[in-house]
């Protein structure tokens, strides 16, 4: 593994390394400060040429990081960390962009854990909606710009509530078949989040519902505390995908029913896009419940029992209410029934 740079390091005269973030096999992510914008931090991603081509391609690599780095410079998106700068400096390439403070969704998820609890579902799919939002952008984009490595360590919560697709980086090169697609982040992905035609690496075909997949499983880490059974592990085991209410009941079937359909084996049966996906999780059978109207038997057993003890004491008050008119009729001197040849 390279060297990575020193604490006090100060890059193109104007970033200070104040910490080493994470580290990989690609290189690292630091915190810095800005020499120039007083006051400003931000995250200076590191990646080494020399590790993510073949032998002789350094330049190819190196004419390819800046393709794509000057198209994430362009990007601007909420959910999205801006790119402000991109340079070489000794032989590596180095991504400048806002530095995102709070927690990363993987400390949520062990958070919840040592608690003995799930993340609440509302919160949970909140997030995923702004990350929706987020691909529909990047995939929208010309050419198209595809992350590959969705995962809940590559996803922050600002203390705001807003989340944040970070971890971008530069590693894969532009194939023949492939040469309107952007890839950013680490290209091959991470195996629990990784659909199956991602694993082969440069040679793999990947589109929008590759991203789809890893957001699926990504949102099934969250709500049920485990990670998913890789997909190639699924391939050779049909069955090794535990059923996400089997783990936490608390898990609404709709939203069971979006996750698994994002994490379908086969790119066709997922979800089209990140849109679709979306819809999934907002409106569960809402073309039954627009035919249908309004309708009392769309409320669940638990929804009826929630509701009534919501509203015991009016449900109370209602039923003296109509057992009093009853009793005052029944005992009125001037009532009697309305049969024929009763005398009035």
């Amino acid at each position: 593994m390279a060297q990575t740079l020193l604490v006090g390091a100060v890059l193109r005269d104007r970033y200070v390394i104040t910490d080493l973030v994470g580290q990989g096999g690609m290189g690292a992510v630091y915190k810095a400060d800005d020499l120039r914008l007083r006051g400003r931090v931000c995250a200076v991603k590191e990646v080494l040429p020399e590790l993510i081509s073949a032998p002789g391609a350094e330049d190819q690599a190196h004419q390819q990081f800046y393709r794509e780095a000057s198209i994430l410079s362009q990007l601007d998106h909420p959910n999205l960390p801006k790119v402000s700068d991109f340079f070489e400096q000794d032989r590596r390439e180095y991504l400048v962009m806002d530095f995102i403070p709070g927690q990363d969704l993987r400390q949520l998820i062990e958070e919840a854990r040592r608690r003995d609890t799930f993340l609440e579902e509302d919160a949970v799919t909140g997030w995923v909606d702004q990350l929706c939002d987020a691909l529909t952008y990047l995939h929208t984009q010309d050419p198209q710009v595809l992350h590959r490595d969705i995962k809940p360590s590559n996803i922050k919560l600002t203390p705001r509530g807003v989340v944040k697709l970070v971890d971008f980086g530069l590693v894969k090169l532009v194939q023949p078949d492939e040469s309107r697609t952007v890839t950013v982040v680490q290209g091959r992905g991470t195996v629990a989040y990784t659909p199956l035609e991602q694993y082969g690496g440069d040679t793999g075909h990947t589109d929008a519902r590759s991203d789809v997949f890893s957001l699926g499983a990504t949102l099934y880490h969250l709500l049920t505390g485990q990670a998913p059974a890789d997909a190639k592990q699924r391939f050779l085991t049909p069955g090794a995908l535990t059923p996400p209410r089997d783990i936490n009941k608390r898990i609404s079937p709709h939203v069971e029913r979006a996750m698994l359909a994002a994490m379908a084996q086969h790119p066709n049966d997922r979800p089209a896009s990140a849109e679709e996906f979306r819809r999934m999780l907002r409106a569960p059978n809402r073309s039954e419940a627009a035919a249908q109207g309004p309708n009392v038997e769309q409320m669940s057993r638990p929804d009826w029992i929630e509701a009534l003890r919501a509203h015991r004491l009016l449900v109370t008050a209602a039923l003296l209410l109509t057992m009093a008119a009853v009793l005052v009729t029944l005992w009125s001197p001037n009532w009697s029934p309305n049969l024929p040849g009763a005398p009035r």
